[in-house]
């Protein structure tokens, strides 16, 4: 067991660094995943791709679709899963409430940031974003160049 899983830290497993550029993060939450087995071994194998994953609010309940986890090459094809199943999320029930209102009134997006281990379990970062417009991403690449150059330069001096 590694170190980060024993003293009761994290282990990320995935991160979605296009959803940082695509959204404005307003808020984080974090929710637990109801997983099969094979997809335990393939997310500690880090094989789980949340580029294109989303969540949504149904009935009370909160979804996560399109998520990737291949299926586990170690066990048979019978008992294997759907790679991009719908899987339920596991948030209190006043961050749920609190999500159905945002979601609905606002025009906002949940979006999963990360999937990590924490204590031996399976767990999601969602953020709720806002989409940011197009010159918003260039703004963005422009302060990302500026700041490796001034890195750069400051490197150069030393």
């Amino acid at each position: 067991m590694a170190k980060s899983e024993a003293g009761g830290g994290f282990k990320i497993v995935s991160d979605n660094r296009q959803a940082r550029f695509t959204y404005e993060i307003l808020e984080t939450y974090e929710a637990g995943v109801v997983l099969l087995g094979t997809e335990v071994k393939s997310i500690r194998a880090g094989k789980v791709n949340l580029r294109d994953g989303y969540a949504l609010v149904r009935d009370g309940e909160v979804w996560l679709l399109n998520v990737h986890i291949s299926p586990h090459n170690m066990t048979n094809q019978v008992y294997n899963h759907d790679p991009r199943r719908t899987r339920k999320l596991l948030l209190h029930k006043q961050e749920i409430r609190k999500l159905i209102g945002q979601v609905e009134q606002k025009g906002l997006t949940l979006v999963p940031l990360k999937m990590y281990l924490k204590g031996g379990k399976v767990k999601v970062s969602l953020a709720l974003g806002r989409g940011k417009k197009l010159y918003d991403k260039r703004e963005d690449l422009k302060r990302k160049q500026e700041k490796r150059e001034t890195a750069r330069l400051l490197k150069d001096r030393l």
